[in-house]
């Protein structure tokens, strides 16, 4: 008999025993032992958080917060950036992703607004943020839990609207040269490394994540101020897109940041190491170990007020938690 079965079954023969107790009694008590064995079912490997809030379709009506860290917490009052905007477009609709604590939703609308003046783009395309609640995700991150995460393509908005079927199929470009670590030169134009520099302008930015490869352009070809690289950090995957980390905001005081970035430019060693074999070496496998199942991140692994959060009355659609434009 499995967990969930056991728990089913329990449930039922506590709730047995409530026939002879008051009718007000009973219910009143019947109702705390549901919540309660609901609350036990949460947390079985069977219910699986990414499974509960993967399947959320709407925000948490309540006051904004960003819970926990980035790749493990929650999001209440999060808004919904606008599928359509002045100088974005959200991609990959179906995934329901375009939520966001409403300080990052305010902060991508400030920042396309900057695109086209200062790269010459009609505007960004604008991937993952969030899920409506924040949370593990279905399938992908492990990070984008809080709301303060944001994918942003390399590849510049086209300059007109795209189908909703467009943005399902449509593929970023990669800006590396084969299988290579490195940019190609015949992709790569100024007004990626103008993007780069225009998200790691910003005091509340905190990182910028981005391929090695991308990161040693920029480190090759940045002349005069070169301060703002810092930010630009080098990380696994990233060559399609980056990826844009804000601090933890005002109001959020659950909400747990990263260690600063180190001082420099981040041209040095640190870079250096991702261009010897050591990153990308295969682990070796020890035939004597027993295969380890991976581990399933249930409620309990979560910050406690995530339970909370999933409870959240939902707003009557999702247009009501869509941040308007001023």
């Amino acid at each position: 008999m499995t967990a969930l079965k056991s728990a089913a079954l329990a449930m039922a023969v506590g709730l047995g025993a409530l026939g002879a107790m008051s009718p007000a009694l009973a219910q009143a008590t019947q109702t705390e032992e549901q919540e309660r064995r609901a609350g036990v079912l949460r947390n079985l490997p069977e219910w699986a958080a990414k499974r509960q809030f993967g399947t959320q379709t709407t925000g948490a009506p309540l006051a904004a917060r960003a819970i926990g860290s980035y790749a493990k917490g929650c999001l209440a009052g999060g808004a919904a950036l606008a599928v359509d905007g002045q100088a974005w477009q959200v991609m990959r609709l179906s995934r329901n992703r375009n939520w966001g604590h409403p300080d990052l939703v305010s902060f991508l609308e400030s920042f396309a607004r900057r695109v086209p003046r200062e790269a010459g783009w009609p505007g960004i395309l604008v991937g993952d943020i969030s899920q409506p609640r924040g949370g593990p995700m279905l399938t992908g991150h492990a990070s984008h839990q809080i709301g303060l995460d944001a994918d942003i393509w390399l590849t510049p908005m086209p300059d007109r609207t795209l189908t909703g079927q467009e943005r399902e199929d449509l593929s970023a470009t990669s800006m590396l040269k084969g299988d290579s670590l490195y940019v190609d030169p015949d992709i790569w134009t100024p007004g990626q490394a103008a993007i780069l520099k225009t998200a790691a302008s910003y005091s509340e930015v905190e990182r910028v994540l981005v391929h090695p490869g991308i990161k040693k352009k920029l480190c090759d070809t940045v002349k005069g101020d070169r301060a703002w690289l810092t930010k630009v950090r080098p990380y696994w995957g990233h060559h399609y897109h980056f990826h844009m980390r804000i601090k933890c905001q005002p109001g959020s005081p659950n909400c747990k940041g990263q260690a600063p970035v180190a001082a420099g430019d981040g041209c040095g060693k640190d870079l250096a190491w991702w261009f010897s074999d050591e990153p990308w070496k295969k682990p070796k496998k020890d035939p004597n170990k027993k295969p380890v199942k991976p581990k399933v991140v249930t409620l309990k692994d979560l910050p406690p007020v995530c339970a909370q959060i999933l409870d959240a009355a939902a707003p009557q659609s999702a247009a009501e938690a869509t941040l308007k434009l001023q």
